[in-house]
């Protein structure tokens, strides 16, 4: 049978119009899938960041509870943010704690972790406790050494999590702003009762001492520390001469704000007293040697506590000069 010429010709071209849209369309179809794949997403803002990111749980219930989740969005900030785990080593167990807080506690508190400007790592300075003012109208004190940065003795793990308002440096530690001074929260502290009595009985010199503007270091002994020194209860320290008291209390001090992160093994610190301390530092913590105390070391149980005019770090022995 003979092929129709015109024919033909008229399928050969259908054929090569068919191939071409089909073509065209693959291509097309190719070009929006490589688009799609290589769109960026969205920047999340600070709020976003602690919304999404799962150790955040509980920074995020006190966002949410202190009503700044939509100020958190704005603006140009950097956020210290502290992990759950460090919600709970300062007392807030679960969400439930953080919604029994006080609303008016919680803004004090998040407001102390925010800087108003966006402030890199790189962007801190190489020095010892930079003051830098927070939204809550009172400073922060930042060190940058070689090992890292830190705020207020509480370690920056993770610096740099990029918003799009901001940045956020991750800490281990709640901040927490201080409102009295050395002398005031050693008196709200019924464990220091003995280290208050013995400061009273120090009279005038000690307690101007200890409530001047500062800044100051206050190695604050246990009831328990002084109890083993000797001092069974306020009458023995009542009963012991103000000059021995002196003596041991201004060993107790540094005229400087030292923090746990700002202190180095083995290094001679000197006191108010005139002498010096030696201060340890290794991965399980940091302790205090006095001169008097041959090997037996002070620990420090709970360090880093903020007052307007120094720090305090809770000690578990009299240091003996």
């Amino acid at each position: 049978m003979k092929r129709n010429p015109s024919i033909f010709r008229k399928f050969t071209r259908l054929k090569f119009v068919v191939a071409l849209l089909v073509g065209s369309t693959l291509l097309s179809m190719t070009s929006c899938n490589n688009d799609d794949d290589e769109e960026t997403p969205a920047p999340q803002t600070i709020t976003d960041i602690v919304v999404n990111t799962a150790d955040f749980s509980l920074l995020e219930a006190a966002v949410v509870r202190a009503g700044l989740a939509e100020a958190l969005r704005t603006g140009s900030l950097t956020v210290f943010a502290p992990t759950d785990a460090a919600f709970q080593a300062a007392g807030f167990a679960d969400v439930a704690a953080i919604n029994a807080a006080p609303v008016a506690t919680l803004q004090a508190v998040l407001q102390y972790h925010v800087i108003g400007q966006r402030t890199a790592a790189a962007d801190i300075p190489t020095a010892a406790n930079t003051a830098v003012q927070t939204l809550g109208n009172s400073n922060v004190y930042i060190t940058k050494t070689a090992s890292g940065v830190s705020v207020n003795g509480a370690r920056v793990t993770q610096a740099d999590v990029s918003a799009s308002n901001g940045v956020i440096h991750v800490i281990n530690k709640v901040l927490m702003p201080p409102t009295q001074n050395i002398v005031q929260l050693a008196q709200g502290n019924p464990n220091l009762s003995l280290l208050v009595a013995a400061v009273t009985r120090g009279g005038a010199p000690v307690l101007n001492a200890l409530t001047a503007a500062g800044p100051l270091t206050v190695l604050a002994p246990t009831n328990a520390a002084f109890q083993a020194a000797g001092f069974a209860d306020a009458a023995a320290i009542n009963a012991a001469p103000v000059a021995t008291l002196t003596n041991i209390l201004t060993y107790h001090v540094i005229a400087a704000r030292a923090f746990s992160t700002n202190l180095t093994d083995g290094a001679a610190v000197t006191t108010a007293q005139g002498t010096t301390v030696r201060s340890n530092v290794s991965s399980s913590g940091v302790s205090f040697l006095g001169t008097g105390n041959a090997n037996q070391a002070s620990n420090v149980v709970s360090a880093d506590i903020v007052a307007t005019n120094g720090v305090v770090h809770v000690i578990d022995r009299v240091l003996l000069p």
